[in-house]
């Protein structure tokens, strides 16, 4: 669920910012806590890039960098290199936690400018929801610092939608940047989707006030999100159709949808690259909302992590708590599997059942998530698997209803199946899920899982894309997407010649993020 940022993309990080001013932070603050409002009135506009110095930028860096030239040939082969300046606005909004509690967060507010007609004008929003992160000072309108965890992802969006004439809405979440709320609701489909519909309302409201005050809202509004923001971006197009809002489609990217049958998979053993980073978010997360994973952290964790565990994250960044021995790097349960009975005695080995077959450089990664210094204690997974052999997900291990489980009795799965997105289904505005087949981090199966929920509807009401021709099949592989395809695996396939299987595997998850972006572009196209 890891934002794109270790991608080809740091000659953006450097690029946007060429130009700064515009707003003013002696605006006064908006007192009235009303959620969807801004805190300032205007917001402060931080910084403008034109389209002729954002390809010369490109241009320059491709010169000097294989991954720039990479990104280089993405974006010209794709008909996205950049049309329109950016303007970049910093918006401060009013909006909830994961309990309801009044509070505030940040983000991007991303207008295209220049003289081409598509940049100026009523123009169509997209909205954009980020990837895991894991330090609090992430802030997804400040590309320019390279310190910042959002830059590079940051850099991606304004090149693919913003430079393309879209306004961009991109939230921080609560619990990042300025947000003075103490955890962030990571994977609460609820508080998620009101943070991005506050983001939007507030956004809105700048609109016609900012520097570019004839680029106006056109109408057409778009969703999209990568890792953690693809289950963000279908909970908000969820809770926007709910509640009778406009949505003209939305993309969203290597989600984890079916959160609980993804959960039920990782307990049983096929451990995803990153989980010791995402546990903290979710059981964090989850107790604030629900009350219900623990009394102490050591109910969960190991002794020698519990201290502080529910406070690490969002903070510093996961190599320094890695470094300072406050997290396993990849270590989320022990090498010697739980013992004991569960309780309905039709079940009487708690010996989780064989995961799925996997390539063998994910069964290498799947094995790093085992050892002697793990982070949840054998009981908690015990638990976790005893219920999901007495309640099952329709999905996993055994695809039944395809549905989570109907009553599951632990905590942690309970959690999963409120926050779960399968039991709806889109209405009018359709969707591409995006995502790569391989993928160690956030397993495709979410997508598929999804596909078969949905495989009564029409041809181009849903569409799912894995850009990855080594796994995709016939269902996979929409004709209008298999140059994007080629072009990944011709990449995929130079990585692993460079620095091997197992590593390449490992970067795999960020690889996907660049096409798959670029796929929602060439989709939203069609709207």
């Amino acid at each position: 669920m890891r934002s794109a940022k270790t991608l080809c993309l740091s000659a953006l990080a450097t690029v946007l910012l060429a130009a700064c001013g515009g707003g003013s932070s002696s605006v006064p603050a908006n007192t009235a806590v009303m959620a969807g409002a801004l805190v300032y009135n205007p917001p402060l506009r931080v910084g403008s890039v034109t389209a002729a110095d954002f390809t010369a930028n490109l241009q320059a860096n491709a010169q000097a960098s294989a991954s720039a030239r990479q990104l280089l040939q993405l974006l010209t082969s794709s008909a996205l290199l950049p049309v329109c300046g950016v303007d970049f606005h910093y918006i401060q909004y009013y909006t909830v936690g994961g309990a309801g509690e009044a509070t505030t967060a940040s983000g991007a507010l991303m207008v295209p400018t220049g003289a081409p007609a598509v940049c100026s004008g009523r123009r169509p929003i997209v909205m954009y929801a980020h990837g895991t992160a894991s330090t609090r000072t992430y802030n997804i309108a400040n590309p320019n610092d390279s310190t910042n965890e959002a830059a590079n992802e940051s850099g991606l969006i304004a090149a693919v939608f913003a430079a393309q004439g879209y306004i961009v809405v991109a939230p921080n979440y609560a619990g990042y940047d300025t947000s003075p709320l103490p955890y962030h609701p990571f994977l609460n489909a609820d508080q998620q989707s009101k943070d991005m519909i506050y983001a939007l309302t507030a956004a809105r409201s700048a609109l016609g006030h900012i520097a570019a005050a004839s680029t106006l809202d056109g109408g057409k509004l778009f969703i999209t999100g990568y890792s953690q923001g693809g289950h963000v971006a279908m909970a908000t197009h969820r809770a926007m159709q709910v509640a009778g809002m406009t949505v003209t489609a939305s993309a969203p990217m290597s989600g984890p949808y079916a959160v609980a049958a993804f959960a039920d998979a990782i307990f049983f053993g096929s451990v995803n690259l990153g989980s010791t980073e995402f546990s903290p978010l979710l059981i964090s997360s989850y107790q604030h909302a629900y009350k219900n994973l623990y009394r102490t952290t050591s109910d969960l964790v190991e002794s020698a992590y519990a201290t502080g565990f529910d406070t690490l994250l969002p903070g510093q960044s996961f190599s320094t708590l890695v470094q300072q021995g406050k997290l396993p790097l990849t270590q989320l349960f022990n090498s010697t599997p739980p013992t004991g009975t569960c309780d309905d005695p039709l079940f009487p080995t708690i010996t989780p059942p064989v995961p799925p077959a996997v390539t063998p450089a994910q069964a290498a990664l799947f094995a790093v998530g085992f050892g002697t210094k793990d982070l949840l204690k054998n009981s908690v997974r015990a638990a976790v698997v005893c219920d999901a052999l007495v309640n099952p997900d329709g999905a996993f291990p055994t695809t039944t209803t395809g549905l989570p489980a109907v009553n599951p009795q632990n905590a942690i799965r309970m959690d999963t199946k409120i926050n779960d997105l399968r039991g709806w289904a889109p209405a009018t505005a359709p969707i591409l899920m995006c995502g790569g087949g391989n993928d160690p981090t956030v397993f495709f199966t979410n997508t598929r899982i999804m596909q078969g929920l949905w495989q009564a509807f029409p041809p181009g009401v849903i569409t799912a894309l894995d850009v990855d021709l080594s796994t995709a099949n016939a269902q996979d592989s929409p004709l209008p997407f298999v140059p994007l395809q080629a072009a990944f695996s011709s990449t995929y396939l130079s990585l692993q010649t460079a620095v091997g299987p197992q590593n390449a595997i490992a970067q795999y998850h960020t690889l996907v993020a660049p096409f798959c972006a670029v796929a929602a572009a060439g989709y939203f196209r069609n709207f």
